[in-house]
């Protein structure tokens, strides 16, 4: 893959978890209306603070990844939460699917971008 390419798709994903992660905390983008299974399952992340792990770990991946340190750890440990989001509204909100797509997609192409970092690991 291209440097250049690359370091444009890293950088917005860095910017898309950090703006994320930050809003679970500041709200500073309000959140739509939800289906009420998807409400309640929220609630239960909200309640058990899974939501502010959540959110730490997308600011922890963003900030990484815009600085090009340890991004190749925090992607893999992204993907996690790039799979959960789309399967999230997979099944409980599905009309609001595309930012999750787009979130897994770039996911993706970062991991293949590091991919030269992961071969000892996978060999």
């Amino acid at each position: 893959m291209n440097s250049k390419v690359f370091m444009g798709l890293r950088v917005v994903l860095g910017l898309f978890v950090l703006v994320f992660g930050l809003n679970k905390f500041l709200n500073f983008m309000p959140m739509g209306d939800m289906p009420a299974d998807a409400g309640a399952y929220f609630g239960a992340l909200v309640n058990s603070k899974t939501l502010t792990l959540v959110a730490l770990v997308e600011i922890a991946a963003g900030l990484a990844l815009i600085f090009n340190k340890f991004g190749a750890l925090l992607a893999l440990i992204l993907m996690s939460v790039s799979v959960n989001a789309v399967l999230f509204h997979a099944t409980l909100a599905p009309e609001s699917i595309p930012g999750a797509l787009v979130l897994l997609v770039l996911n993706i192409a970062v991991l293949y971008g590091y991919k030269d970092k992961y071969k000892t690991l996978l060999s």
